[in-house]
């Protein structure tokens, strides 16, 4: 218990005002709920929550991992030729700096007002840091490595497969850590600009209904997803780090 309280006070003091606050001043639930009628709602409705927490989950992943074959193969390609590093930049940067409401819809217009849609919006914004990550890897390689490959005669492409893509695998990681929780988030946004399934969808209907308890629950339940995403890559990152660091 002691640990728990030194961990997380900042959280259980912010939960604290916030309920504080809202009993004092007298505001009203339809401006903002008390942090005890979320919690009601979380209770009272667990499994939906689940449900729909999981589904934004799987499309993020699914974005995540789309995003991050995508930038491996864009990263490989830039690595065998000058040109296409020059060829890649200007869209990729134009890509990152667009806000991804404003890509969305050209999206939606290419892939369908759908699933894919929010799949590749958390695509969109796996592919700018992974891509910048894993070529400066595919280029960081161990001091003397490329010198011995060279006198054993391999090839460009026995280099990037046993040499360069390996050296890269610390930098795929903390791209993977960093884009983790921007993956739910960017699924979160499209689900709710899109309707499709999801607590995005759900943000957006309780928030049209004034069901504010409803709403924050849903945000409360994407933030959650998108901190846990974020540590369990954190982790994953730190066991196999040392592994390929070594």
């Amino acid at each position: 218990m002691r640990r728990f309280l030194s961990l997380y006070w900042p959280l259980l003091l912010l939960i604290g005002l916030w309920q504080a606050w809202v009993s004092l001043a007298h505001v009203q639930a339809i401006v903002m709920p008390a942090p005890l009628a979320v919690a009601a709602e979380l209770a009272g409705h667990p499994g939906f929550y689940a449900r729909e927490g999981l589904t934004t989950l799987g499309v993020a992943l699914a974005g995540l991992i789309a995003g991050a074959v995508l930038s491996i193969m864009l990263a490989a390609g830039a690595w065998f030729s000058p040109y296409a590093t020059a060829a890649l930049t200007w869209p990729v940067l134009l890509i990152q700096a667009t806000p991804i409401v404003a890509l969305m819809p050209v999206v939606a217009r290419v892939l369908g007002y759908d699933q894919r849609t929010v799949v590749a919006s958390a695509a969109l914004i796996t592919v700018f840091p992974t891509l910048a990550l894993v070529a400066a890897g595919l280029r960081a390689l161990p001091r003397g490595s490329a010198d011995v490959f060279a006198v054993l005669g391999a090839g460009r492409l026995t280099r990037l497969r046993l040499l360069a893509l390996p050296a890269a695998i610390p930098n795929l990681l903390v791209a993977l850590r960093i884009s983790s929780a921007n993956c739910v988030l960017a699924a979160l946004v499209a689900e709710y600009l899109m309707g499709t399934s999801g607590l995005g969808r759900d943000f957006a209907l309780a928030e049209g209904s004034f069901r504010l308890a409803a709403a924050w629950a849903a945000a409360l339940t994407a933030t959650a997803l998108s901190t846990a995403a974020f540590l369990l890559s954190r982790r994953i990152e730190a066991s196999l780090g040392r592994i390929f660091r070594a």
